[in-house]
């Protein structure tokens, strides 16, 4: 079996290989991969690429937590060096000549092997500390990861438009990797480039700061029980947060505190602060409502019940409108008085898969609809496009949908930034596969315009920067990756 060692830096990315052929016997097999094997194809399913991933989880290593304190160090390398050695067929190095042996950490490049194999892996790998900061060499080679496979098989061609060149990714900004535990949501601040927070499902809240020099802010723990949701005051001073606990916390960021802690009956699954009044707080639970709590007091002050557990929400930018998704797949509009935070259901748009909404997220404008849009995705794998008529009360349209593959965990998905030169609607989304897909929403076909390679395990959320320079993705194993975009004219 070989030794891995990766060592991790800022915006660099490579890999030292000790070659060692330590076969050990496995004493148990992969529980990723018995589920692997357990889960039933699909009919549009591709038999090679479940045969080829079924074995490739067959070949994994039984720990995970081992693999990746091996996988996720850095040594100077790219992310594309770094990519190429995940990517290797295995007893790679063995296939090659024995006086060209080289690993992405040596002081030289990637060295030719004449191998077919060694030509394929290597073709587009970085020369020796690349750094992903330089925009004198960023602007000279441009990268868009992506690949003809993607989730639930809508396949990505090249030369559609611009889309490849707006979204290209120059590699890895930063990871972090401390957590021990799924990462279950994850948010930039508000009018942030450079603030990123992320809940875990061991109860912990990490305030991070991605500036020049990446580092953690400050760990909060309080919650019991996994964080379900979190959001920050529109100063970026206090976050709320939500839990399985039961309770709904307040923190204070400069001293990294908990001011507050609001006591519920049931899981907490979602939380907003208001829009344009911070001082309420608006909070979905397990017992099928919507609770608006006053933040300074932590009193209720309206309760609205709905048919199933609200397990996401999202409000409009005039703070009006509060758009929830509960756990039988319905989607509710729900009118809020500013001055007093009382509620009123306003429409209901009801869909024949009873899941759970995962991801509700509201943008005040669309090229495709004119206007503002809602964006909702279920856990079996449903990802619809709303427009969205403020004058009636948030009354709701659909305008296009999306089915991919049905999730066993709580996925999310995002808007993608919009680019001025394009015409399409873009979301950017998790997969269990380990991927993140970007999906333009207006192809019939081939909706998968790209994807980014580079998460282990199932990846849980996505989040764009204000700046929208930087994406975050977090996974099933704790770590946040935050990607960063090239520059672009457009």
């Amino acid at each position: 079996m070989e030794k891995e060692t990766i060592v991790a830096k800022h915006g660099e990315i490579g890999v030292t290989i000790n070659d060692k052929d330590e076969e050990k016997p496995k004493q148990s097999k992969d529980l990723e991969f018995l589920s692997c094997m357990m889960q039933p194809a699909t009919a549009e399913s591709d038999p090679q690429y479940i045969g080829i991933r079924r074995i490739l989880l067959h070949r994994k290593s039984e720990s995970g937590a081992i693999s990746r304190r091996y996988d996720w160090r850095c040594n100077g390398k790219g992310y594309v060096a770094y990519r190429n050695f995940i990517s290797r067929p295995r007893k790679w190095e063995n296939l090659r000549t024995p006086s060209l042996l080289s690993s992405p950490g040596n002081s030289g490049r990637w060295l030719p092997s004449p191998g077919p194999l060694s030509h394929q892996y290597e073709a587009e790998s970085f020369s020796s500390s690349r750094d992903l900061r330089s925009a004198n060499q960023v602007s000279s080679r441009r990268l868009s990861f992506s690949s003809s496979l993607s989730d639930g098989d809508h396949s990505f061609r090249r030369g559609g438009g611009g889309f490849e060149h707006a979204y290209s990714f120059v590699g890895m900004h930063c990871i972090f990797d401390q957590c021990k535990s799924s990462v279950t949501v994850l948010k930039f601040g508000h009018m942030s480039s450079d603030l990123l927070a992320y809940g875990a499902s061991d109860g912990t809240l990490t305030v991070c700061s991605l500036s020049e020099e990446p580092s953690v802010l400050k760990q909060l723990t309080g919650h019991s029980k996994d964080v379900t949701d979190f959001d920050f005051s529109s100063n970026n001073q206090y976050i709320a947060s939500s839990s399985l606990d039961k309770t709904i916390r307040v923190w204070e960021l400069s001293r990294g505190v908990c001011i507050r802690v609001i006591y519920g009956i049931s899981a907490q699954f979602c939380i907003r602060f208001h829009p344009v009044n911070n001082n309420f707080l608006s909070a979905g639970n397990a017992n099928k409502e919507v609770t608006v709590f006053n933040f300074s007091t932590g009193r209720t002050i309206k309760t609205l019940s709905f048919d199933g557990e609200v397990t996401a929400m999202d409000h409009d930018h005039t703070g009006q409108i509060i758009f929830c998704g509960d756990g039988q797949g319905t989607v509710y509009s729900v009118s809020m008085d500013s001055h007093t935070g009382s509620l009123s259901r306003s429409h209901r748009h009801r869909t024949n898969h009873k899941s759970p909404v995962t991801t509700v997220k509201y943008r005040s404008f669309s090229l495709l609809a004119s206007g503002p849009v809602l964006l909702t995705c279920t856990q079996d794998g449903n990802l619809c496009f709303f427009s969205v008529a403020l004058q009636i009360k948030g009354y709701l349209t659909l305008r296009c949908s999306l089915k991919l593959a049905p999730r066993i965990h709580r996925i999310q998905a995002s808007f993608c930034p919009l680019l001025s030169l394009e015409k399409g609607e873009y979301i950017v989304a998790g997969s269990e596969d380990s991927n993140v897909y970007f999906y333009d929403l207006t192809k019939p076909k081939h909706t998968c315009v790209n994807k980014l390679q580079g998460h282990r395990f199932p990846v849980m959320c996505v989040a764009w920067n204000h700046g929208e320079n930087l994406l975050a993705s977090s996974d099933f194993y704790g770590v946040v990756i935050v990607w960063k975009r090239a520059k672009t004219s457009s």
